[in-house]
């Protein structure tokens, strides 16, 4: 029997996508589609490498291809393509090099957001993402002691080309001063700063640039949004009430600023006795989802207090390296498949596409 295109296609209308919430043949996601005789082979693109979920659409897709009268065979590829996602004020990024701008800040300090936002990165790019991340807390640059990098900046005669390090792309204020060398700015200096980080770094082919942030509600939120159009951003806050109330007034920062915030991570979460395993919330629990329920933003995870976490950053060695398959490592790498998750939703359409809290 001959194998008809029109009837694998409807049997593949079967599978959805989790985050979209509509099926892969109108998403147009089959692409390559090809029968011989009874064989048939066809490749999904995903559009994002960090979907959990991929296996399980894969093994979806084959079964029911199976089910068409005439097939003896299903072969599927599985391959992902990160769209652009929509800037919080309908445009896109103009940036040459750069899909998506994700900013990673806080109410307040201490809450270890570059920690975090660098862990992230790394995540993203052991998803098989292409990542760069930008420190943009200017007055205290620490990526660079994070990721273990110890360099000058670079030039190809046009551009200033990024240092690289565990697979991503960095620039940082760091690479510009020594390490006890104050940055006494005002407002149009880091506005400058940041406007080089942006248009005069050689940033190439990027799926997503991380930019640190600094802690509060200043001037380098504002210039990153008079700069570039941002997919989206993310709030680091711990569980305990004084970090919750300045948490909040980040993320009304950020919707005023027209840079959407796609999620809220519970930093400290708890911490769990290497000795008994007994759960210990130092700084209170579920203060966080509690937060993101309140003010319907997604909630993109809990990352417990971890020794290892604070030594690696010290030693620029960050967990995501040093002890990738840790539960605080796993936290980590569910948070970035969930940011992932969120900018492929706001890649398709932030009107029509609902953001879903995900816990």
């Amino acid at each position: 029997m001959q194998v008809d295109q029109k009837n694998v296609l409807e049997a593949l209308k079967v599978v959805n996508d989790p985050d979209l919430h509509r099926d892969i043949v109108s998403l147009g996601f089959i692409k390559n589609l090809n029968i011989d005789g009874g064989r048939v082979a066809f490749t999904i693109e995903l559009t994002t490498p960090a979907c959990p979920v991929k296996d399980q659409m894969r093994d979806q897709a084959r079964a029911a291809v199976m089910q068409v009268p005439g097939v003896s065979a299903v072969e599927v590829q599985m391959t992902a393509r990160v769209r652009e996602a929509v800037g919080g004020d309908g445009t896109r990024s103009s940036l040459p090099g750069i899909k998506n701008v994700i900013a990673v800040g806080a109410g307040k300090g201490g809450v270890g957001k570059t920690t975090v936002a660098v862990n992230l990165a790394i995540a993203l790019a052991k998803c098989g993402g292409k990542v760069g991340i930008i420190d943009a807390d200017l007055y205290g640059p620490n990526v660079p002691i994070m990721l273990g990098i110890k360099t000058q900046l670079t030039t190809d005669g046009q551009k200033i080309v990024p240092a690289k390090k565990f697979g991503l792309q960095v620039i940082s204020m760091g690479f510009l001063t020594t390490d006890d060398a104050p940055i006494i700015w005002r407002g149009p200096m880091l506005h400058g700063a940041l406007q080089q980080f942006f248009r005069e770094v050689k940033w190439v082919d990027l799926d997503y640039l991380v930019v640190d942030m600094p802690p509060g509600t200043g001037d380098i939120a504002l210039s990153l949004s008079q700069t570039v159009a941002v997919a989206g951003s993310i709030v680091v806050t711990t569980p305990q009430q004084v970090s919750l109330a300045d948490s909040r007034r980040a993320v009304a920062m950020y919707k005023k600023l027209n840079m959407p915030p796609i999620g809220i991570i519970e930093n400290m979460s708890h911490f769990v006795c290497p000795n008994c395993e007994h759960e210990s919330d130092i700084f209170g629990r579920g203060g966080g989802e509690r937060m993101a329920e309140e003010l319907k933003v997604p909630f993109l995870g809990r990352i417990p207090i971890y020794q290892p976490i604070r030594e690696g950053s010290d030693e620029g060695v960050p967990l995501m390296i040093s002890e990738p398959d840790s539960p605080a490592a796993r936290a980590l790498l569910a948070v970035a498949e969930r940011t992932a998750a969120q900018l492929s939703i706001a890649s398709y359409s932030r009107a029509t596409i609902p953001l879903t809290v995900v816990r």
